[in-house]
């Protein structure tokens, strides 16, 4: 992998700089043919390196800027690219920015390719608003587990919410029948994992069942972020270790917030692939630091906003990232699962 990097040492001694520029005209052969080693490559973490394919805002925290920052946090090296770079999120009255195509995409992929830069140990997608782009990015999945085939492939299948669809309609059919299949973990919501088993979800045996469904296709973990039974919010995990094992399964009770939140999801999913990378065998304990994590933080959002005098049922709120970057480290469980036998 790193046959391309020349490592040398270059005595400052030796180089006599008159002018920046002089020296760039000189130096730019020798200094191609010298390139430093990638560290992140060179040393990698001890828990990865991850490539997050999600969008952006300008300002707030949904997508890449939401999920980023706290796999950093947890001592992961990552790679953003935007799908989009808007100036705020869509919530707002207006919005402004670019949207990446699927050319644009793979340019950037060839470009960490032809530099050998493109080994990663997790790829990380969230909202996707095209069939074009997925496409694209089942692509980058194949050409990312040629270079690394032990790749751990996280999606979070962002298809709607409370019955309502946020993308074409379409995309329900690619994701049921192109990326399932090929994801390691899929954190689908209950009308995200509805659509994408035709399960009709009205019980935590239901939950469970879609689960199953969902591990038949591909993943071995999947995390049914919430569900809401009998006015009562839960988390259902679901890892089958091995293909034809019965799966653990788990849940976890979750208070209910008297709030709109905007960018829970990416995080929950960037939480649960960090804490899950950390104990891979043991995915009920991930979600429950997972869990505890985003509770914490959203607690503390809403405590934020009533102090500054807001009404916080009247819009959805911004999250409290960088103010609650305690509770991302180091979260106090206080939510804990529950094992289904």
């Amino acid at each position: 992998m790193f046959d391309s990097l020349i490592f040398t040492q270059i005595k400052s001694s030796r180089i006599s700089v008159p002018s920046f520029s002089n020296f760039r005209r000189k130096s730019s052969k020798r200094l191609k043919m010298a390139l430093p080693p990638v560290l992140s490559l060179a040393l990698p973490s001890e828990t990865g390196r991850v490539l997050s394919i999600q969008s952006h805002t300008v300002q707030g925290y949904v997508g890449n800027k939401s999920a980023v920052f706290p796999l950093q946090l947890l001592g992961y090296d990552v790679d953003p690219i935007n799908s989009v770079q808007f100036s705020n999120h869509t919530g707002y009255p207006t919005f402004k920015g670019q949207v990446l195509n699927g050319e644009q995409l793979w340019d950037l992929i060839e470009g960490l390719q032809a530099n050998n830069l493109l080994f990663y140990t997790h790829l990380l997608t969230g909202y996707i608003g095209s069939v074009s782009f997925l496409e694209m990015v089942l692509r980058v999945v194949d050409k990312l587990r040629t270079i690394n085939p032990k790749l751990v492939y996280v999606c979070d299948p962002v298809l709607g919410d409370e019955g309502k669809l946020y993308v074409p309609m379409e995309l329900v059919s690619v994701y049921r029948e192109k990326v399932v299949p090929v994801a390691s973990m899929l954190t689908p919501n209950q009308f995200e994992a509805e659509l994408l088993t035709g399960l009709n979800i009205k019980s935590e045996q239901d939950g469970r069942e879609a689960c199953n469904i969902l591990h038949a296709a591909g993943p071995s973990k999947v995390v049914l972020t919430s569900i809401h039974i009998d006015g009562n919010l839960l988390l259902i995990g679901s890892h089958q270790k091995a293909k034809g094992q019965s799966p653990k399964q788990f849940k976890i009770a979750i208070l209910k917030i008297p709030a709109y939140f905007t960018g829970t999801g990416d995080l929950m999913t960037s939480l649960l692939l960090g804490w899950s990378n950390r104990y891979p065998d043991d995915l009920d304990k991930a979600a429950e630091l997972a869990v505890s994590s985003l509770q914490a933080l959203l607690q503390r959002t809403l405590t934020d906003y009533q102090r500054a005098g807001y009404d916080c049922k009247s819009s959805s709120l911004e999250i409290r990232l960088i103010q609650s970057q305690d509770h991302i480290r180091n979260p106090e469980v206080k939510y804990k699962a529950d094992r289904y036998h």
